[in-house]
């Protein structure tokens, strides 16, 4: 199956502000990602378990980037989900949120997130890590094909 369009990140933020400034961060460099955009966790698993993207492998985003407090449904419960069906299991999922939080670390991480980025507050080092984070899951990092 082929996709219309091939999604590079699957970005699900509920906070215009926050969504803005990480599609900019993410679209720096030679080559700027795909980016879809979603606003609460519910069009996340909407999007992703959509059947024919979740049924064909080459149309999964290559990063999930998943804000932790969401509507509808939360970070932690999209997070679950992915890591609960076969077919979505391997797909890099980044906690990108403000949650400092004891618990939700460890409950992201017990649930088998790649990695917890907690949300810089200055915008110079939001823009940096998120630059730096784009570059390492989509050019750097090696996924299984």
């Amino acid at each position: 199956m082929r996709c219309a369009i091939k999604v590079d990140v699957l970005l699900v933020e509920d906070n215009a502000a926050d969504a803005e400034l990480t599609q900019r961060a993410l679209r720096r460099g030679p080559t700027p990602p795909a980016i879809v955009h979603v606003q609460d966790g519910q069009q996340a698993l909407e999007w992703l378990f959509d059947d024919c993207r979740v049924d064909s492998p080459s149309c999964h985003p290559r990063l999930v980037l998943l804000d932790l407090k969401l509507p509808k449904v939360d970070g932690l419960e999209v997070l679950r989900a992915v890591r609960a069906d076969e077919r979505t299991r391997q797909l890099p999922v980044v906690l990108l949120t403000s949650s400092a939080e004891r618990r939700d670390i460890h409950g992201s991480y017990a649930l088998g997130v790649n990695s917890y980025i907690v949300k810089p507050v200055e915008f110079e080092r939001f823009i940096a890590d998120v630059t730096a984070l784009g570059h390492y899951w989509l050019t750097v990092n090696r996924q299984p094909e």
